[in-house]
């Protein structure tokens, strides 16, 4: 079993952007994160990510680009999880579970994107 790899952020450091293309999500073991959407030449803070939860998931998943913004609210660590391990995982579940995931994650895709800020 390989070290899995970390990433240590400080305050305003930019995790991802709106936009980016993904190979990696990540699981937050400590800080906060905020998450932004671009409105004309701001960001909009829409969320916060608090330590235990995942980070950068639904690009992870479907491969489309990053749909908002993250960047550290204060110190933070993070645990990157390649895509590759995700992917075979997936490869070993039936054809109906990856429809589940794919579902569920256009449906949140479409909400979002109803999101107004």
């Amino acid at each position: 079993m390989s070290m899995q790899e970390s990433v240590k952020l400080e305050i305003n450091d930019y995790l991802m952007r709106e936009g980016e293309e993904s190979n990696e999500m990540y699981y937050l073991t400590s800080g906060t994160l905020g998450v932004f959407k671009r409105k004309g030449d701001t960001e909009q803070q829409i969320g916060t990510i608090y330590s235990g939860e995942l980070v950068g998931e639904m690009s992870f998943i479907d491969g489309e680009p990053r749909s908002a913004t993250v960047k550290a609210l204060g110190e933070a660590e993070l645990t990157v999880i390649p895509k590759d391990a995700l992917q075979k995982y997936l490869n070993t579940q039936p054809k109906w579970y990856k429809a589940l995931v794919q579902t569920l994650l256009d449906r949140l895709r479409r909400a979002n994107a109803r999101v107004r800020i």
